[in-house]
């Protein structure tokens, strides 16, 4: 594995975890929208990262297909292709959260207004981990340029 291989790792997980903030940040922005009159609402998204084996078959479905990766060993991953995992963005169809509120314009005729299903302490905690997932694939990239650099000192004798 060359120095490229490591930036297209971190690279790759750097966009998947901006996609989870950028989700976090959607459901947020709406986790106080009404249900709109055609009786459509927001309905909350989540991100879905599925790790790809080098066949194209998704890795979390076959155990197997782990152990037969770790059992080839760190000698052929330069044989192994890399495969990004899939990024998929799919509502969770959760139900709206009915408020009573007699009062207001949208209130239905019992006096509740649907509001979008979206858990904000679910949300927050979602992107802190996407914020801490992000900074750890910096702090690798980080990692392996200060390597790619210590490698090219060492090898212009200085």
């Amino acid at each position: 594995m060359d120095y490229t291989q490591s930036f297209a790792i971190s690279a790759i997980g750097m966009n998947i975890e901006r996609t989870r903030v950028d989700v976090a940040a959607l459901n947020l922005a709406n986790a106080n929208t009404v249900q709109g009159v055609g009786g459509t609402s927001y309905q909350p998204l989540r991100v879905l990262a599925e790790a790809r084996m080098p066949g194209g078959t998704l890795a979390g479905g076959d155990a197997g297909a782990f152990g037969a990766l770790v059992g080839q060993g760190l000698e052929s991953a330069d044989v192994v292709p890399l495969t990004a995992p899939t990024v998929r963005i799919v509502p969770t169809n959760i139900a709206p959260r009915l408020v009573y509120e007699p009062g207001h314009p949208l209130a239905d005729e019992r006096g509740f207004v649907a509001y979008a299903g979206v858990d904000t302490a679910t949300e927050m905690v979602s992107m802190m981990s996407a914020t801490r997932a992000y900074e750890a694939n910096v702090s690798a990239m980080n990692t392996t340029r200060a390597l790619a650099l210590r490698a090219l000192d060492i090898g212009s004798g200085a």
